[in-house]
């Protein structure tokens, strides 16, 4: 048998065709893959135009149909910029042509974010926060003879004991509240003898129709 007429075959004309398919795991990887592969594929294309003029006029082009892509965007500001930024990164910063804007660099996207230094300070208990312990800080430094301040320490122990009650905690007294407010003041803030808090009972019910208490007597068990 010829070698001509092996290779005329129906069995190696198949097996041809199946090695020219085109498929998703052969080809290059999408920078932008919201675009599509055919966007991709005329940004490649217009890296082979030699004349930098024609290239000019394909980008555009490309630019019109990135835009009518997604005409609700086109009201966000720097629209434009970002299509042209686009464009750039589609073509791997290998795109020779007259940007209306500085193109980005590669630098960008692969330098470090800088840091955020964040605060560090102990918190006595979590359970009330730290902008809780600021409060109290700022009311303690208010005069006695101020009426609010009798006013702002009955808020604050109210806060305290719905702070409380969020972490996990199905009853607690009012004078846990009224000993912890006091510890976190240094002694300078004491509730009335005659102060009473929100019941228990209340809070959890506001909480509930929030949906901020995690107590054991409402928890889900999976």
């Amino acid at each position: 048998m010829s070698d001509s007429f092996i290779n005329s075959s129906p069995q190696s004309t198949q097996l041809k065709f199946k090695m020219l398919k085109d498929y998703n795991t052969q080809r290059t990887k999408m920078k932008l893959p919201e675009y599509g592969r055919a966007l991709h594929k005329m940004v490649e294309h217009v890296l082979t135009i030699e004349d930098r003029d024609e290239r000019n006029l394909a980008v555009k082009s490309i630019i019109d149909i990135m835009g009518m892509m997604y005409p609700y965007l086109r009201d966000i500001c720097d629209f434009k910029h970002k299509l042209w930024d686009h464009i750039a990164i589609m073509s791997d910063f290998k795109l020779d042509i007259d940007y209306p804007y500085d193109p980005p660099v590669p630098e960008t996207f692969t330098e470090k974010p800088k840091y955020i230094p964040y605060t560090q300070s102990d918190i006595r208990y979590r359970h009330y926060g730290k902008i809780m312990e600021q409060l109290i800080e700022n009311v303690a430094k208010m005069d006695d003879e101020n009426p609010i301040k009798g006013q702002n320490i009955e808020q604050l122990a109210n806060q305290m004991k719905k702070s409380y009650l969020t972490w996990n905690k199905d009853m607690v007294e009012d004078e846990k509240i009224f000993d912890d407010l006091q510890l976190l003041s240094r002694g300078r803030l004491k509730a009335r003898e005659d102060m009473k808090l929100q019941e228990v009972t209340d809070i959890i019910k506001i909480q509930k129709k929030k949906g901020k208490v995690t107590t054991g007597s409402n928890r889900k068990h999976k």
